[in-house]
């Protein structure tokens, strides 16, 4: 397997992993404490990133300076998937409230978006360490 095969194959199941603890997170049902919880998943999701990060290029990502990776990206870009990513748990939160007091049928119908949600936003960041990555390979040193 090439290391690019197993940089990809390392980065599908992290996803997987922080998916399902994600979404088994979201699954347990607490009646008023919802904002506190997504707080705690947004950690996770950014533990994620940097974990795709380290597989990718083998550095921590706070290494890498902040506004670096912004130009990188592009501001509009960031600012598109920043406030998609608000909304998305916003709307995770809302619907958990929502759905505490349907049982296990709401609970699980939670655990599965959220367990979405954050595979989604995950791949996203690992297409665009893919790409970059791919594109430093392919420059002559």
């Amino acid at each position: 397997m090439s290391n690019l095969g197993k940089k990809r194959l390392d980065t599908v199941l992290a996803i997987a992993t922080y998916s399902i603890g994600s979404g088994t997170a979201s699954a347990a049902p607490t009646p008023g404490g919802e904002i506190p919880k997504q707080l705690i998943l947004t950690a996770s999701d950014i533990l994620m990133y940097t974990s795709i990060w380290k597989i990718y290029f083998e550095e921590e990502l706070s290494s890498k300076g902040l506004l670096e990776i912004l130009a990188e990206l592009g501001l509009v870009t960031i600012s598109a998937t920043g406030t998609a990513y608000v909304v998305s748990k916003a709307s995770t939160a809302i619907l958990k409230e929502i759905t505490n007091w349907t049982g296990p049928l709401g609970w699980g119908f939670t655990a599965a978006i959220a367990a979405s949600l954050s595979g989604l936003f995950g791949v996203a960041w690992a297409l665009y360490c893919d790409q970059l990555y791919s594109h430093r390979e392919q420059q002559p040193v």
